[in-house]
């Protein structure tokens, strides 16, 4: 499977199984690339409506031209890592945590924040240290913070310093998926409406009377198993045990 950064040929056939309407898997099978490659290669580039490969490949160019200094003035800053792990390894999962959720509908940024904080053992960062590690304004952090606040994504607090912080917590995830669940009460209780004003029994009125009734049963169903699940966010994970016993010795010959 070839390695290194895409081409500007791979661009253009990834440009192509797009127009064709391909599946990213379909594309990256025919570049011999992963999946991941080409997901992520989109999403960064305008999304597969807005793909473009010259504009794709000229904005690869732009990014490793300012990277190059940047690494090097970095230096060390980047080598130390919390519980021994490979700085590199840290930031390649923390792109493709942001790519993924780019494809479930966030905005570029807010996903890069969402996948920083995810990332940190703390679960939380200031404004500041957001910025610095994204290496992005402090408005850009300021705006994405409060898109996912907004969708109950994260939370903010004030520390003993009265920074804001934010934070990624076991609860949000339950606090975003009942919020998403109850989202659709307003289009039921519309729907139900147009049924009075269309006159039960006619084909628009059942239309929307089956309308209702699918979100409203998909609603309940999803609160339900948020809150059976609930617990599982609370619930440490077992970690396998060590003290496994040792298989018997086998007898010299």
């Amino acid at each position: 499977m070839p390695g290194g950064r895409l081409t500007q040929q791979e661009r253009q056939q990834i440009a192509l199984g797009l127009a064709d309407g391909l599946p990213y898997a379909e594309i990256a099978r025919r570049l011999d690339r992963p999946t991941s490659t080409v997901t992520r290669e989109v999403m960064r580039n305008g999304g597969p409506t807005a793909y473009r490969a010259d504009l794709a490949h000229r904005a690869t160019e732009r990014r490793a031209h300012r990277r190059r200094p940047a690494a090097s003035s970095r230096g060390p800053e980047a080598a130390p890592q919390p519980h021994g792990r490979d700085a590199e390894a840290v930031a390649e999962y923390q792109e493709r945590l942001t790519t993924v959720f780019m494809v479930s509908g966030l905005p570029k940024m807010t996903a890069r924040v969402l996948a920083c904080l995810y990332v940190t053992d703390a679960g939380s960062l200031t404004a500041s240290e957001l910025a610095q590690r994204l290496q992005v304004s402090p408005a850009s952090i300021s705006k994405a913070i409060t898109f996912l606040a907004d969708m109950d994504l994260v939370r903010r607090e004030r520390d003993e310093r009265r920074r804001e912080r934010y934070f990624v917590d076991d609860d949000l995830w339950y606090q975003s998926m009942i919020r998403s669940a109850r989202s659709n009460d307003q289009v039921v209780e519309t729907a139900r409406q147009g049924v009075g004003v269309l006159g039960p029994g006619t084909p628009a009125a059942t239309r929307l009377e089956n309308v209702a009734r699918f979100l409203d049963f998909v609603s309940e169903s999803l609160i339900r198993a948020a809150e059976q699940a609930r617990e599982i966010l609370y619930t440490r994970p077992e970690t396998p045990t060590t003290d496994q016993p040792a298989p018997p010795a086998v007898p010299a010959p």
